[in-house]
């Protein structure tokens, strides 16, 4: 069944690098040797991991593509550094695609837009209901398809005047520093302080880690821009955002480099505080200057100077109106002095907010836009207008928007999903594996779950079924779209489509140490329009079927007497498989930790909801929950923001 969340009213620009709202604080799984500030890093979607060089690619595979068992092991800032410098690399060999619609896009110029809004003037388009109408652009006849938006950024002009660092100890909420910022008329502060120097520090304190927390005053409206820099030495900053209770409302790390950069738009006037800390030595409490985690192991954070930026003020946000058809497929890239782009819906409600180029994991054959500052993307479920918007930034920008039709419109064999129980050879370098490996079928696997092989047939059966009824029977059940159609085949009853036109497969067996790719599950692209439609996601059975309560990635840790194992296991496998194909047919994940369950719910953290677990904590039992596409937050350490409708995405772009 599909399921939706409260509309949200006319917003702004969704500034915040994460969506608001308090850490998330897991459970520490049985085991885990993760100290509290490691699993507060970890909430607030910072790695703990050595993180590899600016550009370099990270140990371990892409976590946006795979449903990790142990998120300490995940490197989200490098991963995101990585996909910037390989997206923009992508962008420069465009026409080299193979795909039709890639080489169309490429081949066929843009129509230029101008911005109306005056050079040097704010307000004239800074909301969706205010938007510039951009009329012509779509996908119907006579409608051109592909825009160039140039306008510029004019924001409210804010004095810097140096402000003295306060002294040690002010690694805390109720120990920050005065910025002077919202005292008088003062909106803007440069700080030069140095993350070591305190109590806590590594060369003269007790090493649990130095923070440095500055209090920030701000009304309804302004938008608070808190920026470091480090000219000198080896120190990596994270900045983090709270509200005076200890909300953190925004993060981040490697804006640029070692730097870090928070943008967020103040929902009612108050208190705000901004904290410097160095990467892998986040406090694991924001009232408490001790509450570090430690020198760190292997790497230890680093130390040094730096300066900080801040400002309270008027920021220029731009919107212009484009009106689509159900089904179209946007794609947006922004260049120039812009460094946040998004898109909303009808609502209007925002779809996709980013901060980022993700574009390379996009595949090969989808032609949406590559190599900006920030990339977006998004599948219209609703005719009428939508909103594409940029913020964040001074100066001329230009907005690349592209619009295009799904490929399977009228194409026959319609799509298939083909669920391959048998093992398979596999090149996993696809995921980052070792090439050419051979994975062991289901079978291997089922004395794990305490299932016989008798069971077999019917776990698949079931299985079949679980996947069935959340990409085929809901989706037609949602009314949204008349031409959807899918066909699910399986290795126990159709012969093996695989390497025929149209036909994506998702691979169910094998281990890591088989596959050579660290990971529960992987999808070998995030395709929004599906315009790939014959890829390989896996989903590989080792940690599922791990000994219970060795990992809460395993289906055995969920089971007791009471449970149905074979009714749990086929839910829970079924919710995976389901997951990875949301990946290639254009899903990125959503947040494990909000109100609703999704199947993009990533892994890491909330295995029992993705599996299906119900209130009893027990799998296999009469309160187990039936977890569906649907609306959801995007995953926040992943850097995206908004509202993703992880049906909608699938629905319109899996046609005939």
């Amino acid at each position: 069944m599909r399921r939706s969340i409260a509309t949200v009213s006319v917003a702004v620009l969704g500034l915040a690098l994460i969506t608001p709202g308090a850490a998330h604080a897991e459970p520490a799984p049985p085991g885990d040797s993760l100290s509290p500030a490691d699993r507060a890093s970890l909430a607030a979607g910072v790695g703990i991991v050595p993180k590899a060089p600016y550009g370099a690619k990270p140990k371990g595979p892409n976590p946006f593509l795979a449903e990790v068992a142990d998120p300490a092991k995940v490197d989200y800032s490098g991963w995101a550094n990585y996909m910037k410098t390989q997206s923009k690399a992508k962008a420069a060999t465009r026409t080299k695609a193979k795909g039709a619609q890639a080489k169309a896009a490429a081949a066929t110029p843009p129509v230029v837009v101008d911005e109306d809004e005056l050079p040097g003037t704010s307000g004239g388009n800074d909301i969706p209901v205010n938007a510039q109408r951009v009329t012509g652009f779509g996908t119907g006849s006579g409608q051109y398809s592909k825009i160039r938006v140039l306008g510029s950024l004019d924001n409210e002009t804010v004095g810097t005047p140096t402000v003295a660092p306060a002294p040690e100890d002010d690694g805390s909420i109720t120990l920050a520093g005065a910025t002077g910022i919202g005292v008088g008329t003062q909106r803007g502060a440069l700080i030069s302080s140095q993350i070591g120097d305190g109590p806590h520090g590594r060369q003269t304190g007790d090493g649990s880690n130095d923070f440095d927390f500055f209090k920030i005053t701000a009304a309804a409206g302004k938008v608070l821009t808190v920026q470091t820099a480090t000219p000198t030495g080896p120190l990596d900053t994270v900045l983090q955002l709270f509200a005076p209770d200890g909300t953190l409302l925004a993060v981040n790390d490697d804006f640029n480099g070692l730097d870090s950069k928070i943008t967020f738009k103040v929902p009612a006037g108050g208190d705000f505080y901004a904290a410097v800390a160095a990467y892998g030595g986040l406090p694991a409490d924001p009232f408490d200057s001790s509450s570090g985690g430690g020198i760190g192991d292997p790497t230890p954070p680093t130390e040094g100077p730096y300066t900080l930026t801040a400002t309270a003020g008027g920021v220029d946000e731009d919107f212009f109106a484009i009106k689509l058809k159900a089904g179209d497929i946007i794609g947006a890239s922004v260049a120039g002095s812009a460094t946040y782009l998004t898109v909303y819906d009808t609502a209007p409600r925002e779809a996709h907010g980013s901060r980022q180029d993700a574009s390379f994991i996009y595949p090969v054959d989808s032609p949406l836009p590559a190599g900006g500052n920030a990339v977006t993307d998004y599948v219209a479920t609703k005719a009428g207008w939508h909103y594409v918007g940029v913020a964040s930034g001074s100066g001329a920008y230009g907005i690349t928007v592209e619009a295009y039709r799904p490929v399977l419109q009228g194409a026959k064999p319609v799509q298939t999903l083909y669920l391959d129980f048998d093992g398979a050879r596999v090149n996993t370098g696809v995921f980052g594996g070792g090439g050419n490996r051979d994975l062991s079928p289901l079978a291997a696997f089922l004395t794990s779950w305490g299932l016989t092989r008798a069971d077999e047939d019917a776990l698949i059966d079931a299985v079949v079924d679980g996947v069935s009824e959340s990409l085929k029977r809901d989706l037609e059940e949602s009314g949204l779209n008349s031409k959807f159609k899918i066909k699910i085949a399986n290795s126990k009853d159709n012969a093996d489509p695989w390497g025929k036109a149209n036909v994506s497969r998702v691979v169910v067996g094998g281990t890591i140490d088989e596959s050579g790719v660290d990971t529960i599950g992987i999808a070998q692209s995030i395709d929004p329009g599906n315009f790939e439609t014959e890829e390989t996601a896996l989903v590989l059975l080792d940690v599922l079927s791990s000994p219970a309560d060795s990992t809460p990635a395993s289906l055995n840790t969920y089971l007791e007497p009471s449970s149905d194992r074979l009714a749990f296991v086929a839910q829970a496998l079924s919710n995976v498989i389901a997951h990875e194909a949301g990946h290639f047919f254009g899903n990125f994940h959503t947040d494990n930790q909000d109100a609703l369950p999704n199947l993009m719910d990533a892994g890491g953290t909330g295995f029992g909801t993705l599996f299906g677990v119900g209130p009893d904590g027990v799998g296999g039992t009469a309160d187990d929950i039936d977890v569906d596409f649907g609306d959801s937050t995007f995953l926040p350490a992943e850097g995206f923001t908004g509202t993703e409708d992880t049906l909608g995405r699938i629905v319109f772009t899996v046609t005939s």
